[in-house]
């Protein structure tokens, strides 16, 4: 009896961690927007501060591999569907990007070693899977100028929102084991 309520605890517990990442992965952009549209930055904020990415990466380390890497692909398309956002064009690689972090912080939580490190290896591992789906798919049509550009310039977009990252994901970790 025990066994059988544990798993049920522990399959609401993971279906609560994806459902609020989802969540927060769709809410988060449309914030970023907002502010951005009364900044004058417009979209480009999103690029900028990465909004997706810290519900996706703590749903891995709070639910593990599958939970983080589910969020992960769930993320980007329930967002498409219900504001169009990401673009079309961008909806590949985000899910790609995003269900790589989910799958990683999940493989990563019960390592022991430290959060800041945890998170870095997280956010090299989704930044490089991005950019070789990126450089394929751009080489595949042919432009070979274009790829390299392409790939460097989201991670330089994207600096801040890994800053971010690497400072709010393990404070937040940390605040869950005190």
């Amino acid at each position: 009896m025990f066994s059988y309520l544990h798993i049920k605890n522990e399959l609401a517990k993971k279906i609560i961690i994806s459902a609020l990442a989802v969540i927060s992965a769709i809410i988060l952009p449309q914030l970023c927007h907002a502010v951005g549209i009364l900044t004058g930055t417009g979209a480009k904020l999103g690029s900028i501060l990465l909004p997706m990415h810290i519900p996706v990466i703590l749903a891995g380390f709070f639910g593990g591999a599958i939970v983080g890497g589910m969020a992960g692909i769930l993320s980007p398309v329930i967002s498409f569907v219900v504001s169009g956002m990401p673009t079309a064009a961008l909806l590949p690689f985000m899910i790609i990007e995003l269900a790589v972090y989910g799958l990683v912080s999940g493989l990563l939580s019960k390592k022991n070693f430290n959060s800041i490190l945890k998170v870095a290896i997280v956010l090299i591992c989704g930044r490089a899977a991005r950019s070789l789906a990126v450089v394929t798919s751009i080489y595949a049509l042919g432009n070979e100028k274009l790829a390299i550009t392409a790939a460097y310039m989201f991670i330089v977009e994207g600096i801040i929102g890994s800053l971010i990252q690497l400072i709010v994901i393990p404070f937040v970790i940390s605040r869950k084991k005190a």
